[in-house]
């Protein structure tokens, strides 16, 4: 005790363990808490209250405890405020009984109360109230012995007027008590067998999981750690091949980096959707300011192919950031699961996992310029306004089909008409042309390229490099790892006890 909870009057939140074995006792494991001081005295913390009320806490609100409020017989058991921290954590009182103490001290005239709590009349609980008497500091000192002690309790309660009648009925003396808890935790047990079992389960699975990411070890014969090193290299690669076929395995709730990609060219044919829409609005006014203020010596119906072109440039020229942004978007996202993947696989090996680190970065800055080169490219190249004669005729075919009532009136110019079917045909033409290429474009260097060059380099380590420096785990890995076998060994063990009493209950 001293050397948990220090010299003096303070607790310790680490249980004091004593083991009793004996054909006399019941098969109980019950924890004695310490009774709430409201005080401090001598060196005790000021706090003492607040410590040892979380104390309590921390156990009973344990749905597989059962709860034992221990309270004198001759007090109000309505102000017992171990009784209200029961109620708190346990609403309905399953998992709580009552232990009336010290029936010697109650007044004379409050006997039939003291009744009344134990047949459960005042404050009901589930489980109830018994009634013990423990020897008294008198008995203590003179070393009353534990058989004539419960003699001396059994006498009592077999003499008194009052208290004789919950002796018939089994709920009082300690003898009784014992029998009594018991039972009670053995049905209290039976109901939390489900529970119990679906904890296990999970922490099984966890702990399986913890060890898999482990991984068996280290061999020490050198060549069998070449071909460990190849086989982790291996199955780093096989993962990431999976991420850039859109075939990685999931865990809980993840979505693969093809779909969040997916997700976000799906944004982008909105912005270009979306920017198609507000074109069309637009172009009355934009074509009637330049018919207006650039019209040359044509008449009207004339396509000034300048104006078009003018027009066309700008509207492409605000396209330029949303696409950049796009391939920003994707390789965070890529970026994120390669390294997540290589922290997982390589987490045990610091040495390899600052190897990996290396070509991660710098791959993935190597291919975000060049796909920043070519979507550049790519819009320096839409200002050169081309498209097929074919194509572009029978886009524009369409759009002089379509009713333009609603954005183009028939009182509107012949200029400002015929400027806008051939921009609107145009336009959906590039639209639909850089919906795809743009993906393309982040997709081959950010998936294909950027996966495969990170593959062949993690393949180039295995003859480059001393397999046993890459492999040298940290320190504490190896314990950690034998923790967990060992943690692993004791839940299967319980597991297997544990079903026997599942399916016997």
């Amino acid at each position: 005790m001293i050397a948990l909870a220090g010299q003096g009057e303070g607790i310790s939140h680490e249980m004091i363990t004593l083991e009793i074995q004996s054909n006399d006792v019941p098969d109980l494991t019950l924890i004695d808490l310490p009774g709430i001081a409201r005080v401090a005295t001598g060196n005790q913390p000021k706090d003492i209250e607040k410590q040892i009320k979380d104390l309590i806490e921390k156990f009973i609100k344990r749905q597989e405890t059962i709860s034992l409020v221990v309270v004198p017989a001759n007090i109000d058991i309505a102000t017992t405020e171990a009784l209200q921290m029961a109620f708190k954590v346990d609403s309905t009182g399953q998992r709580t009984l009552g232990i009336l103490t010290k029936p010697d001290l109650v007044d004379k005239g409050m006997e039939e109360m003291v009744v009344k709590t134990v047949n459960n009349q005042v404050i009901q609980l589930k489980k109830g109230y018994m009634i013990v008497k423990c020897r008294g500091q008198q008995d203590i000192n003179e070393k009353l012995d534990l058989i004539k002690a419960l003699e001396k309790e059994r006498c009592f309660f077999d003499e008194h007027s009052h208290f004789r009648s919950l002796l018939e009925d089994g709920q009082a003396t300690i003898p009784l008590l014992a029998e009594r808890l018991t039972k009670e935790l053995v049905q209290h047990i039976t109901k939390t067998l489900p529970q119990l079992q679906n904890q296990l389960d999970v922490k099984l699975q966890k702990t399986s999981e913890d060890l898999k990411a482990l991984g068996d070890g280290v061999p020490l014969d050198e060549n069998e750690q070449s071909n460990f090193l190849i086989m982790k290299i291996r199955q780093f690669n096989d993962a990431l091949e999976g991420v850039k076929r859109a075939e990685e395995d999931l865990k809980n709730s993840d979505v693969r980096v093809f779909t969040k990609s997916r997700q976000e060219f799906g944004k982008w044919k909105q912005i270009l959707d979306d920017k198609s829409i507000k074109t069309e609005e637009t172009l009355r006014d934009e074509v009637e300011e330049y018919v207006r203020t650039r019209r040359g010596k044509e008449l009207p119906g004339f396509v000034n192919y300048r104006t078009f072109e003018n027009i066309v440039k700008k509207h492409i020229e605000e396209l330029e950031e949303p696409a950049l942004k796009l391939l920003k978007d994707v390789t965070d996202i890529i970026h994120t699961c390669v390294d997540h993947t290589v922290n997982s696989h390589f987490n045990a090996f610091s040495n390899l996992l600052r190897a990996a680190k290396d070509p991660i970065e710098d791959f993935l800055e190597e291919q975000f310029q060049k796909s920043e080169e070519k979507i550049r490219s790519q819009f320096k190249m839409e200002k050169i306004v081309y498209s097929q004669d074919v194509l572009y005729s029978h886009q524009l075919e369409a759009v002089k089909k379509k009713i333009f009532a609603s954005h183009f009136p028939s009182f509107l110019s012949a200029d400002v008409r015929e400027m806008a079917q051939h921009l609107t045909a145009y336009f959906t033409i590039t639209r639909d042309r850089l919906a795809n290429q743009i993906p393309l474009i982040v997709q081959y260097h950010m998936l294909d390229q950027y996966i495969s060059q990170l593959q062949n380099a993690m393949l180039a380590m295995i003859g480059r490099n001393n397999p046993g420096n890459l492999l040298r785990e940290d320190s504490g890995v190896a314990n950690k790892r034998k923790d967990l076998k060992e943690r692993l060994e004791r839940l299967k063990n319980a597991g297997k006890v544990l079903s026997k009493f599942v399916h016997s209950a």
